[in-house]
């Protein structure tokens, strides 16, 4: 059976983002999981029942303690000898390729999810597009997640290597059996909403800048002011280290009774039927699972024309879509929907189906392996 490695650079994106996908591929795999173990590792191994191995790596730049998370990947690819290393998320994209392509590995696939550099200007912005492309060279195959990241990854001149999704894109597709509104879903929801008739918006992500936060804390203090009827319910953690928010988004959201923070959260279904309209302002994705996430719970939504978002959200079908960066048409959105119940449970209504005629887990797992398949055998 040959040895399949899956990385990402912190265990919490195995553990999120590949949720059943490591258990499916063991059929026909040795599976093992490779991530910064932060405790979550233990959990990815009892979820998924495949080996992990934790192996310190950092999202941010740090050239002495890169260096050595790549020794760390090379011995550990020298020593397991690995059929197939497979990588996401852009800093264990960038060492594990490097690695597996100095061990000799035979496959060495980046599945591209976000660019980080299309939010970047300068030098920095240099730096990270050299870094993809440094991590495209030593690849065998680069996967772009969605149309839009293909797109970017031409446009940009980051690599002449052949690009094709994995079926209508993303990386695990939705289980729709688990985001659904079961009882205990229903339940738990009732117990968040609490009694309130508020019309609720919600964000799931990272609380940084890069998510648009600024913009959609602003948005919906505006509109809070004008229509006291409304919350604003924020599920995730603050990354002040990597990407801080502004010092006014933050009084903000700690002073209006209508922004509650939720923190970060496991379970994220009840959340989402808790609320009317999920929000995505954010100003870059590769290919965001939030989106088809907040879709197969059925809920009409708000996101940026940017990669991923405006492949899932059909304007005026499922969702609205606007521009990144900008207050007053996220504001103007969120009124809309907020006054336009009719729009806004017409939206809802499709939401499901759209999702579930593109992005089925077992469709996405089945493209993928056949993939894995189709490598040439050495």
């Amino acid at each position: 059976m040959h040895k399949l490695f899956r990385l990402t650079t912190i265990d919490q994106s195995l553990f999120g983002l590949l949720s059943g996908q490591l258990r499916f591929l063991k059929q026909e795999f040795e599976v093992v999981a490779v991530a910064n173990d932060s405790g979550i590792l233990k959990e990815v191994a009892e979820r998924e029942g495949v080996r992990t191995i934790g192996v310190p790596m950092h999202r941010e730049i740090s050239i002495a303690a890169d260096c050595r998370s790549l020794v760390a990947l090379y011995k550990l690819f020298r020593r397991e000898r690995p059929y197939i290393v497979h990588s996401n998320t852009p800093k264990a994209s960038l060492l594990s390729m490097v690695a597996a392509w100095a061990a000799r590995v035979p496959h060495r696939i980046y599945l591209v999810t976000g660019l980080r550099f299309e939010t970047t200007h300068g030098v920095l912005r240099l730096i990270l597009k050299t870094m993809e492309r440094i991590t495209c060279l030593c690849a065998t195959k680069v996967i772009p997640e969605g149309d839009g990241v293909k797109a970017t990854l031409q446009r940009e001149h980051i690599t002449r290597k052949p690009l094709q999704k994995i079926h209508h894109g993303n990386i695990n597709g939705i289980d729709l059996e688990h985001f659904a509104r079961t009882p205990e879903v229903m339940q738990r929801a009732t117990e968040i909403r609490n009694g309130s008739e508020d019309f609720t918006f919600i964000f799931i992500g990272r609380m940084v800048r890069d998510k648009g936060i600024n913009e959609l804390v602003a948005a919906f203090d505006r509109l809070n002011r004008e229509m006291p009827a409304t919350k604003l319910l924020l599920v995730g953690k603050f990354e002040d280290e990597l990407d801080p928010v502004l010092p006014e988004t933050k009084q903000i959201i700690e002073n209006n009774p209508k922004i509650e923070f939720a923190g970060y959260q496991n379970d994220v279904r009840p959340f989402l039927v808790a609320s009317d309209v999920a929000v995505l302002p954010s100003y870059r994705e590769g290919f965001p699972n939030v989106v088809i996430q907040a879709g197969a719970m059925g809920l009409a939504q708000i996101v940026t024309d940017i990669n991923g978002c405006n492949e899932v959200v059909i304007e005026g079908q499922n969702g609205v879509i606007i521009p990144k960066q900008n207050e007053e048409a996220l504001y103007d959105a969120m009124r809309r929907l907020a006054t336009d119940r009719e729009l806004t449970a017409r939206m809802a209504a499709s939401a499901r189906e759209l999702i579930a005629t593109r992005y089925r887990q077992e469709d996405v797992w089945a493209e993928l392996l056949k993939m894995y398949n189709n490598l040439k055998l050495y």
